[in-house]
């Protein structure tokens, strides 16, 4: 019995040197006003957020750099709710916290989110708060901003069942998919851009017309508007989207001075009638798709002053139907995982789902000062013909191109620059993943173009001249002009 009475009393006297120990733990708080918090970022800043729609979570951190405890008596949001900023300080969501403790040499974080509300204006609008932090009587902040955008929110599958104008007053922002119906005619008014959702599509079964202009081009892209690192931004990134489909009821296309981009594919062209204009396209661009960028069935296209660059797959893939190719540039560095597939591919035959082979005639594919170049050390066109019956032709024609390949020599090639990539301002090297397609000071495609295929089209997708060039105009959808540091 006396022993026990001996072990509660040792136990009560450790327990009350415990607790006398906690107790005087806010005496240990470091105090005076030369003992603050350090921060990670002064500002933290939001790329521009759709109204309505949430943005992505952004973060910074708290540090106490001192030997002792530090006791922040508060953590605000300035302006509360009202701003539309939300503040998660260590796992605890509010706008106001009291009492919170940094350990010695420690840190917290605190989270931040922001949801726009419509500003009533087509601009986007700067939204400004700040995070205060009072410790021992110092008031330090760190500030917020974002860019709110009002946005036409397409929902729900959209379908535009009638003759339908879309403007350039706001941006659209495409959730889930947005259809042109059969009959439809869809007009882009000049700088209308669409951003789309993770997965959304544009199905077009009508008609699409989108001409845009040098200085007011049509885009088409993600809604991604921030990075996933500090230089690379999700706009650089493919499979941001679903892709663009054209359905075989669709004819009479027009993309002029167009820009779509990082979808998980491009543009896709189901089976049509090769007699009847299936699209026009000039001027653009169509670039970094995850799968097959630009893919027709016996289509009818025409296309120039266009660059397909960039993507998992081929670039362009023509299967059967009519097709024209001038000044275009078909260029594939991608780089976001080995690839094995040609920039370019003809074929007159598909596997369809059946596993059978079915034969669709390339009545012609023309191509004309066109550049075909990528990193594939085993070349960049693929030519797979079928012989069968009447259905088996297999017609087309290179002319003045650069194609990196191992050279072919018939009737099929004329003044052709074999085996070799021409040389370009900028190609993703060093892993910067940006592109500029233009040929460089160097370039071996300067002044090899065909004059005579080049009249047709004086001016590049720049809008630079092509004929008043004095070696002659250039193969490739881009002239090359000289750069002021030369």
């Amino acid at each position: 019995m006396k022993k026990g009475l001996i072990f509660v009393s040792v136990l009560l006297a450790v327990l009350s040197q415990l607790v006398t120990g906690c107790d005087g733990m806010d005496e240990n708080y470091a105090t005076g006003s030369n003992y603050n918090l350090r921060f990670s970022t002064d500002t933290v800043s939001f790329d521009t957020i759709f109204s309505t729609i949430g943005s992505t979570t952004k973060q910074f951190m708290v540090y106490n750099i001192f030997d002792k405890p530090l006791n922040i008596q508060s953590i605000e949001l300035a302006q509360g709710e009202k701003k539309g900023f939300r503040i998660n300080v260590d796992g605890l969501k509010g706008t106001n916290f009291q009492d919170v403790e940094v350990r010695p040499n420690d840190s917290l974080y605190v989270f931040i989110e922001v949801t726009v509300n419509p500003n009533g204006t087509n601009q986007p609008l700067l939204i400004e708060d700040s995070v205060i932090f009072t410790t021992n009587g110092v008031k330090q902040a760190v500030k917020l901003q974002a860019f709110g955008q009002d946005v036409v929110l397409c929902k729900g599958g959209t379908i535009l069942a009638k003759d339908t104008l879309l403007t350039s007053k706001q941006p659209y922002l495409v959730y889930d998919s947005l259809v042109i119906a059969k009959d439809a005619t869809v007009t882009l008014e000049q700088g209308t851009r669409i951003f789309m959702h993770d997965k959304a599509n544009l199905i077009v079964r009508g008609t699409l017309i989108a001409k845009g202009t040098r200085t007011a081009p049509i885009i088409i892209r993600g809604d991604r508007l921030d990075k996933l690192l500090d230089n690379l931004p999700y706009d650089l990134i493919p499979d941001q989207w679903g892709g663009i489909y054209f359905a075989s009821t669709s004819y009479g296309n027009i993309l002029d001075h167009v820009v779509v981009r990082n979808g998980s594919s491009g543009i896709t062209m189901t089976q049509a009638d090769p007699e009847k204009s299936k699209l026009i396209i000039g001027n653009s661009q169509i670039t970094n798709s995850d799968g097959y960028l630009f893919s027709a069935v016996n289509c009818n296209i025409e296309a120039y002053n266009t660059e397909f660059s960039n993507s998992g797959e081929a670039v362009v893939m023509l299967v059967g139907g009519r097709y024209s190719f001038t000044h275009c540039t078909l260029a594939n560095n991608f780089a976001f995982g080995a690839r094995t597939v040609p920039t370019l591919i003809l074929s007159n035959n598909l596997t369809n789902a059946e596993n059978k082979v079915v034969l669709y005639p390339l009545q012609k594919a023309d191509f004309q000062n066109c550049i075909i170049d990528g990193n594939l050390s085993s070349g960049e066109l693929a030519l797979y013909y079928q012989q069968g019956t009447s259905q088996d032709a297999f017609n087309y024609q290179f002319t003045n191109c650069l194609i990196k390949s191992k050279e072919e020599a018939n009737v099929h090639f004329t003044d052709i620059l074999w085996g070799t990539s021409p040389g370009y301002r900028l190609s993703g090297e060093a892993g910067d993943y940006r592109y500029d397609f233009r040929p460089d000071s160097t370039s071996i495609v300067r002044g090899k173009a065909a004059r005579s295929f080049s009249v047709k089209y004086p001016l590049d997708r720049f809008g630079v001249n092509r004929l008043n060039d004095s070696d002659g105009p250039d193969i490739g959808a881009y002239e090359y002009i000289r750069e002021a540091n030369e």
